[in-house]
C-alpha cells in the first residue's frame, strides 16, 4: 500500500467514525416538552419532587393523593412552572378510582406518555403481631395499585407505540430486613411485576423499570423513624446510625433529587434499551 492509499484509507475511516457517530447521536437530548406525565403518590415527599422535576423538564404533569387539601397545593406548586397540571384524589387501592383518574387524566392532558408508580406507605413490626389490616393496605397500595395503574394505562401506549412505565420499588425489593414482612413482600412483587409487563410490552416502544432506592430521607421514612424507636428500644440518632443506615455503606442517605433524575434518565432516549431491569440507588447496600 503506498501512502497516498495509506492516508486515503485513513482519510475514509475518518469519514466512517464521523457517519456512524453521527448515526449514534441522532437522538436528541432529552427533551419531555409536552409529554404527560402521571406520578401516583405525587402530593408530597418522593412523588412531589419527581413531579417538580418532570414539570421543570417542560412536561404536563398529573398526580393523585388521597387528601385533597395535599393535591391542591402540589397543583399550585407545580402550576407555577408554567406547563399544564392536573391533580385528583385517587384511592389507589380501587381499581375504578384508578381507571376514571386515568381517563380523566388523558382528556385533560392528553394521552399519558409516562406512568411513575411512587404511592406507598410503610409499617414495621414482627410477623406474629403485625397487623392483618396493615399487611392488606400494604399490599393494596404498594404493589396491586401499580398493577392496576399499569393495566389501564397500557392500551394507550400500545397505540401510540411508546411509553414508560417506571415503579419505584426499594432496596427492600431485592433484599430483606425484620420486622418489614408486608413492605418487602410489596417491593419484591413490584420488580417482578416491572419485568413482566417489560417482557410483554417488548418490541412495542414501551419500557417498563422499577428503581430500588435505599433509604431516602422522605415522610415516609420520617413515619418509620419512631416505630424503629419503639422496636429497637433506641434513640433516634442510634436508631439511624445502627439500624436504618447501617446497611448502607455511604453511610448517607439517598436524595430525592437523584432519584428524581434516575426517572428522568429511564424515560430518555439513552435508556430506550434499558427494560425489565432494577436501578439501585442505595449506597451500595445491594452490592454487599
Amino acid at each position: 500500500m503506498n501512502r497516498l492509499t495509506k492516508s486515503l484509507g485513513i482519510s475514509l475511516c475518518g469519514v466512517g467514525a464521523l457517519l456512524l457517530a453521527r448515526r449514534v447521536m441522532r437522538k436528541p437530548l432529552p427533551d419531555f416538552r409536552g409529554q404527560c406525565v402521571v406520578i401516583t403518590g405525587g402530593s408530597r415527599g418522593l412523588g412531589l419532587e419527581m413531579a417538580r422535576i418532570w414539570a421543570a423538564q417542560g412536561a404536563k404533569v398529573a398526580i393523585c393523593s388521597r387528601t385533597a387539601a395535599e393535591v391542591s397545593g402540589a397543583v399550585n406548586e407545580l402550576s407555577q412552572f408554567g406547563k399544564p397540571v392536573y391533580g385528583e384524589v385517587c384511592d389507589v387501592t380501587i381499581p375504578e378510582q384508578i381507571e376514571g383518574f386515568l381517563k380523566r387524566v388523558a382528556l385533560s392532558l392528553g394521552p399519558i406518555d409516562v406512568l411513575v408508580n411512587n404511592a406507598g406507605i410503610q409499617f414495621v413490626a414482627p410477623v406474629d403481631e403485625f397487623p392483618v389490616e396493615k399487611w392488606d393496605a400494604i399490599l393494596a397500595i404498594n404493589l396491586s395499585s401499580a398493577f392496576h395503574t399499569s393495566a389501564a394505562a397500557l392500551p394507550g401506549m400500545k397505540a401510540k407505540g411508546w411509553g414508560r412505565i417506571v415503579n419505584i420499588a426499594s432496596a427492600h425489593g431485592l433484599t430483606a430486613s425484620p420486622f418489614k414482612s408486608a413492605y418487602i413482600a410489596a417491593k419484591h412483587g413490584v420488580v417482578g411485576l416491572s419485568k413482566t409487563v417489560a417482557l410483554e410490552v417488548a418490541g412495542q416502544g414501551i419500557t417498563c423499570n422499577a428503581i430500588c432506592p435505599g433509604y431516602v430521607l422522605t415522610p415516609l421514612v420520617e413515619a418509620q423513624i419512631p416505630e424503629q424507636m419503639r422496636v429497637h428500644g433506641m434513640d433516634r440518632e442510634t436508631v439511624l446510625r445502627e439500624v436504618m443506615l447501617l446497611r448502607q455503606p455511604s453511610r448517607q442517605f439517598a436524595t430525592v433529587d437523584q432519584i428524581g433524575g434516575t426517572t428522568v434518565f429511564l424515560c430518555s432516549a439513552a435508556a430506550d434499551q434499558v427494560t425489565g431491569t432494577t436501578i439501585s440507588v442505595d449506597g451500595g447496600w445491594t452490592a454487599l
